[in-house]
């Protein structure tokens, strides 16, 4: 079958806009640790998914999804000590004052959650996010993302959703940053929604990683409590080892009231959930009566068990920080680079580079054409960021330098083409 055939099958069957990488979509068929191999053996260099963050196929996680699944799977209403072991194991890994979870299959569930907790508790309705940010895909979560354009195109929004800038050292120090946060809760407050929460991922990871003023979250989070809110950190992407430590609010400097986790917690599996007191969690059960059919399930816990495993016992924490900071230190090493390559960041095992149009502005489409460029030579990376032209490199904890070698060096051969 073509590639053609196949596309047309896709647009049939799953809708004309269901998004796909690429100008020229990749059909892949299998995957070993960091490669991905499409229908015709070509092998790609995976710098882009975090969802199997202990490496495509793990064996140890495969054998944990089938010893369960050949056992016992059921839904959360029936006591399992697999299940309460593993939410046991998970608060382990947490700051002391998180210690309750409500396990959900998505993270656009686990936002859910919070922001429920967040108003149960507080009796108020009001969520301040930045105002480039992404937290999912629910009715409710998608008020959350692109307020900036929204507002730009006339959108009121919703008045329990405010947004404030990307705290960002080229815009501002840290206490203009912490000013647009207590105008934004001053007005919440004042309003008749009231402020329950401030919800930000802790590395900023969709605003484009940007270098954030030191002490911000930190200060953010004593401003939040002392107006009576709740600080949710998003750790669906800055968690589970990315930052080289369990959770992007360690890297960052505080401790939320709130964490929801998700796409790496399952290795592939659906597994995704929101951690807090158990105050905060005994106000959201007896305000919500929660109750998620494949959540909290022993297939969870046995599969969640074997990513924690696989991160302890193969020492990706400290890889995550060896392999960061070279592939970190590669890229802003390299020579040829054109003037469309702008700022190069990183944090841990995850790099963002700005691409520039010749007027120095952000250029989507010229980020796109890096990506599509890096995926002809056999390395797989995404973009992000405000504008979408943050090229990103966020591949499975298990990358290692022999990986980052091979990625910059095609990076460095499209730079050279660019150039």
């Amino acid at each position: 079958m073509t590639e053609s055939d196949l596309r047309e099958r896709h647009r049939r069957a799953l809708g004309a806009n269901a998004p796909l990488f690429y100008e020229r979509p990749v059909h892949l068929v299998r995957g070993d640790g960091v490669w991905l191999y499409d229908e015709d053996g070509t092998r790609y260099l995976d710098a882009y998914n975090n969802v199997p963050c202990v490496g495509h196929a793990n064996k140890r996680v495969a054998a944990a999804m089938a010893d369960q699944a050949s056992t016992l799977n059921v839904h959360s209403r029936y006591l399992h000590a697999g299940v309460i072991e593993y939410a046991e194991r998970i608060a382990a890994l947490h700051a002391d004052r998180l210690t309750t979870t409500v396990f959900t299959c998505t993270g656009t569930e686990a936002i859910e959650v919070a922001l429920m907790t967040a108003r149960a508790a507080t009796g108020r309705r009001g969520i301040i996010v930045t105002d480039a940010t992404y937290h999912g895909n629910s009715a409710e979560v998608r008020k959350l993302s692109g307020i900036a354009r929204r507002t730009a195109a006339g959108d009121p929004g919703d008045p329990a959703i405010r947004a404030v800038p990307v705290p960002d050292i080229k815009t501002g120090d840290v206490e203009d940053h912490l000013a647009h946060l207590r105008t934004a809760i001053d007005a919440m407050a004042n309003s008749e929604v009231g402020f329950a929460g401030v919800l930000m991922c802790s590395l900023l990871a969709n605003e484009g990683l940007p270098h954030m003023p030191p002490g911000y979250f930190s200060a953010a989070a004593e401003m939040v409590r002392g107006a009576g809110g709740l600080m949710i950190a998003d750790e669906v992407q800055a968690g589970y080892a990315r930052s080289g430590q369990w959770w992007g609010y360690e890297r960052s400097g505080f401790e939320p009231d709130i964490a929801v986790m998700g796409k790496p917690m399952g290795g592939g599996l659906p597994v995704a959930g929101a951690i807090a007191s158990e105050d905060l969690i005994g106000s959201f059960r007896r305000s919500t009566r929660y109750f998620n059919t494949f959540a909290a399930s022993p297939l969870q816990a046995a599969v969640g068990m074997a990513v924690i495993d696989e991160i302890e016992d193969r020492g990706l924490l400290e890889q995550v920080t060896d392999v960061g900071a070279y592939l970190l230190a590669c890229v802003r090493g390299i020579t040829d680079r054109p003037t469309q390559m702008g700022d190069v960041r990183g944090v841990g095992l995850f790099v963002g580079i700005d691409w520039l149009d010749e007027d120095g502005h952000p250029d989507a489409k010229g980020a796109s054409a890096i990506a599509n460029e890096m995926k002809l030579r056999g390395v797989l990376m995404g973009r992000s960021g405000e504008f979408d032209n943050c090229l990103k490199m966020r591949p499975p904890l298990v990358f290692e330098r022999e990986h980052a070698d091979v990625l910059v060096e095609a990076f460095g051969d499209v730079m050279s083409s660019v150039a």
